[in-house]
């Protein structure tokens, strides 16, 4: 099998000094490659240099809704400026979007419909943070007549938001959450909807699997969250993950070149 973590934070300190026996350790068990997220203009720098460090890396750069006040419109001018240039390896805008949980969504709003303009002119992917705001999520990329490619990272919600999303374009994240026994909303949608709009995430070093503790997930459980995928939907992970890379690769716009096929 060959598998991509969509989403993973492997700049994080969490990983400082391990990064190649992570990488080795997911290798013997299908991980193929990882995407890195950028989440402030004062990461970009490192993120960039860790997935240019390592085969099989990419990275994406954004303004997380977390952090948006850290920043300017010079920030923005920057991140526009960056991603005109095509850098190598930059596969999306991101991580971006709305959380109603933490800081103030009325000054994440303008912050999250930069981006998904950006995004819009650019035609690029984006890396969607969403935390009790898919209603308004889809209720933006709806307006904007969003037609791109986006991942709604880390998806914990109902199916009928889920298919909403799904229907304008979005691939829906699949993580840790769902090897979890008691998130039976989000199992249920992750079983209905189309395989074909699912890719698979860690979110590490967070939203940690069952039996991996707080703050300690890592790139190498990947397997087991396609186990647990496989469980809750039928069928074996060696069937599930074709399908899976080929999702992956549509969302970034990969060859199978770019993934070493």
């Amino acid at each position: 099998m060959r598998l991509i973590d969509a989403h993973c934070h492997f700049d994080f300190p969490q990983f400082e000094g391990r990064r190649e026996t992570e990488l080795e350790q997911g290798r013997t068990r299908g991980l193929a490659g990882l995407v890195i997220p950028g989440v402030r203009r004062s990461d970009w720098g490192r993120v960039r240099q860790i997935a240019l460090n390592y085969d099989g890396l990419s990275y994406c750069l954004g303004v997380h809704p977390w952090f948006v006040d850290e920043h300017s419109d010079e920030d923005l001018a920057e991140l526009r400026r960056l991603l005109e240039s095509k850098p190598d390896r930059c596969v999306a805008i991101g991580e971006c979007g709305l959380d109603r949980l933490r800081g103030n969504l009325d000054q994440q709003w303008p912050w999250f419909e930069a981006q998904v303009d950006l995004a819009c002119e650019l035609g690029m992917p984006l890396v969607i943070h969403s935390v009790k705001t898919h209603d308004e999520v889809h209720s933006l990329l709806n307006r904007r007549q969003w037609h791109g490619r986006a991942l709604i990272h880390g998806f914990s919600g109902s199916f009928q938001q889920a298919r909403k999303l799904v229907d304008l374009g979005c691939f829906i994240g699949v993580g840790g959450v769902v090897t979890h026994a008691r998130a039976n909303k989000t199992r249920d949608a992750i079983a209905r909807l189309p395989l074909e709009a699912l890719v698979l995430e860690t979110d590490a070093p967070d939203m940690a699997p069952e039996g991996v503790s707080k703050g300690q997930n890592s790139p190498r459980f990947l397997p087991d969250i396609l186990d647990a995928l496989a469980e809750i939907r039928g069928g074996t992970p060696e069937q599930l993950a074709p399908v899976l890379l080929d999702n992956v690769s549509r969302l970034y716009g990969w060859s199978a070149a770019d993934i070493g096929e």
